[in-house]
């Protein structure tokens, strides 16, 4: 691919997670996050606006664009044809993980046990997400399951807000964290773009601080 996905993600350090229901509203919020500094987002699969989302977004061409919650093959290739540059899977689907890796799309698939990041160290992966990252215990068990994978990288997600980010991202081997405050629910159905673009104008800042120490 033309960018290091991995290597411009561990740059941004922070994912917009994003459940989006109304696909028309997929570029105006792509504009608020570019305009607070966050020029990236995972759009995932669980509404029926993803995938024309992804379109609309990956139209704008100045976004790194994920698609999360990928779950099967059939999502995995309608993420790609919309024009998703990377994938996410909340656990370790071995067909979805084989065929990004044959096909050479960059994928961080969920994991929170050592049988889950071994599966991915076999893959060639060493990138993977932490998921549920606060209800599998938080940064005490990643730092706990992370000591024995030295060579591997984390992206945690699930219950990463403003308040743990900052300890997040200090970790060594954490490359970024996915996050759903930034771009709610809420904030989507009554257009709030300029809230968006404040959360990620301070998440930007959070990871600036987490850089210079």
């Amino acid at each position: 691919m033309a960018i290091d996905v991995l290597k411009r993600l561990s740059e941004l350090k922070i994912v917009p997670v994003i459940a989006i229901d109304d696909a028309a509203s997929a570029d105006a919020m792509g504009a608020a996050l570019v305009a607070g500094g966050l020029p990236v987002a995972e759009v995932v699969f669980r509404t029926a606006a993803a995938e024309a989302a992804i379109k609309a977004l990956s139209k704008r061409g100045d976004l790194l664009l994920g698609a999360g919650t990928i779950l099967n093959l059939d999502q995995l290739k309608k993420a790609l044809d919309a024009g998703a540059q990377f994938i996410v899977t909340p656990g370790f689907n071995p067909k979805v993980v084989a065929y990004c890796v044959e096909h050479k799309v960059p994928i961080t698939p969920g994991t929170v046990t050592a049988t889950e990041i071994g599966m991915a160290l076999d893959a060639g992966l060493n990138v993977v997400k932490f998921f549920p990252a606060e209800a599998a215990g938080g940064l005490k068990t990643l730092k706990a399951v992370a000591a024995v994978y030295a060579m591997m990288r984390f992206m945690p997600t699930g219950g990463i807000t403003p308040e743990n980010l900052l300890d997040y991202l200090k970790f060594n081997q954490v490359l970024a964290c996915g996050g759903s405050w930034l771009v709610t629910k809420e904030l989507l159905a009554n257009k709030q773009f300029d809230r968006i673009t404040e959360l990620a104008k301070q998440a930007v800042a959070l990871a600036a601080q987490a850089r210079a120490k």
